[in-house]
């Protein structure tokens, strides 16, 4: 029977082999385009997720640890002041070098080492912050699909990454209600033996009025209907800066529809396919979001209606809008130095998304997770459920 320690480095293996495999399909020009600022080039994310693991680890616990590059703190730090500087987020496309062949090498080594350094006694907070690497990999490895998508779906060609990918998986069941009464509720991360993030903690008692929040996502179906009604051109409908957003933007329709030929069809990582009505929506910022539901004449749940109901319906294809300001939950605190900046310096002008997406990585999803994105973003598998 495997040690903890030994369970945890197979785990770390495990996700260290998950991000090459994601990158498989990929030749090697798509490595490094970056079509907009939020949008990465792959190459960065396996030489920032490895970077998060040298600095934070191999630096601190490794003896004598020599670092592969004096220079790839610089390039590969992503937002942590506490370590120093960084290369500007909107110019890591233009990192030609080095080469990905290069960063592969970074990725084997940083590998090697990590593993070399769990064979020997390690402290317990070696074990937590190696804990951490693993899941801040995974976050990654879900942007590494969005973001090839993003990559991919904004050439002409619309170019296949994996025709086998199920991105549309159709909830095939009938649109209930279900009903939550009201009453004291407990909210956030309990069970302190499993990971969760910070800003899950600590858990705490919300009271919520009775409410009834739908066992389905929104369908594709259902938003052409909102498209075709003129709900793109219904001020009303629409916050002041959703509107404004929708204007400035020229946004009439979700991410990665076409309509031609009086048809409409969506980029998908499979290529370019006609819309099934059936299949959940998704590709929506949390404006459309807002927008879809006034049409109907319900609301989006917030995220603490979320998780008080989510034992009571399927979740995990859609990253979920919630109506709730992305804020720090009572006592929470961030942790001293740059793993404080994980989450906490985020707590402003954000919304919650609850649940998962099809993008998610395996052992990464929990009810108590909370997703966390300015309300025009709109690159993730992000979709509706609603509530009244």
């Amino acid at each position: 029977m495997q040690t903890k320690v030994e369970n945890l480095v197979s785990f770390f293996l495990e996700t260290r082999k998950d991000s090459e495999r994601i990158c498989k399909p990929l030749e090697i020009e798509d490595y490094v385009v970056q079509p907009v600022d939020f949008v990465s080039p792959p190459k960065w994310h396996l030489a920032h997720v490895t970077w998060f693991l040298e600095e934070f680890i191999l630096k601190k616990y490794k003896k004598n640890y020599q670092v592969f590059h004096n220079d790839f703190s610089f390039l590969f730090n992503s937002y942590y002041n506490n370590i120093g500087k960084m290369w500007l987020r909107p110019m890591r496309g233009n990192l030609s070098r080095p080469t990905v062949h290069h960063i592969y090498d970074y990725r084997h080594h940083v590998t090697d080492q990590i593993e070399e350094l769990f064979t020997i006694d390690v402290p317990n907070e070696a074990e937590k912050v190696l804990t951490i690497g693993i899941h801040h990999e995974k976050q990654h490895q879900e942007l590494l699909l969005t973001d090839i998508k993003y990559i991919l779906g904004n050439n002409p060609l619309f170019p296949i990454y994996d025709d086998a990918f199920v991105e549309n998986p159709i909830q095939n069941f009938d649109q209930k209600w279900i009903q939550i009464d009201e009453g004291l509720y407990e909210i956030g991360h309990e069970n302190l033996n499993e990971f969760c993030y910070d800003n899950e903690l600590k858990r705490h008692k919300v009271w919520l009025n009775n409410y009834q929040i739908s066992n389905k996502l929104v369908t594709n179906g259902e938003y052409i209907e909102f498209i075709d009604s003129g709900g793109y051109q219904d001020f009303n409908l629409w916050h002041s800066d959703g509107w404004a957003w929708l204007n400035r933007e020229k946004i009439s329709k979700p991410l990665y529809w076409y309509f031609e030929g009086g048809e409409w069809f969506q980029y998908t990582l499979g290529g370019l396919k006609k819309i099934n009505p059936n299949e959940s929506l998704s590709h929506i910022a949390y404006y459309e979001a807002f927008a879809f539901a006034q049409w109907k004449g319900l609301r989006l749940p917030t995220e603490f209606e979320w998780e008080a109901a989510q034992h009571q319906f399927k979740w995990g294809s859609r990253w979920e809008w919630t109506e709730s300001a992305y804020l720090p939950y009572p006592g929470f605190q961030k942790a001293a130095g740059a793993i404080g900046e994980y989450n906490g310096k985020f707590m402003v002008d954000q919304r919650v998304l609850r649940g998962a997406s099809v993008a998610t990585p395996a052992k990464h999803s929990r009810p108590t997770y909370r997703n966390f994105f300015q309300p025009y973003h709109r690159w993730q598998f992000t979709g509706i459920r609603l509530a009244k």
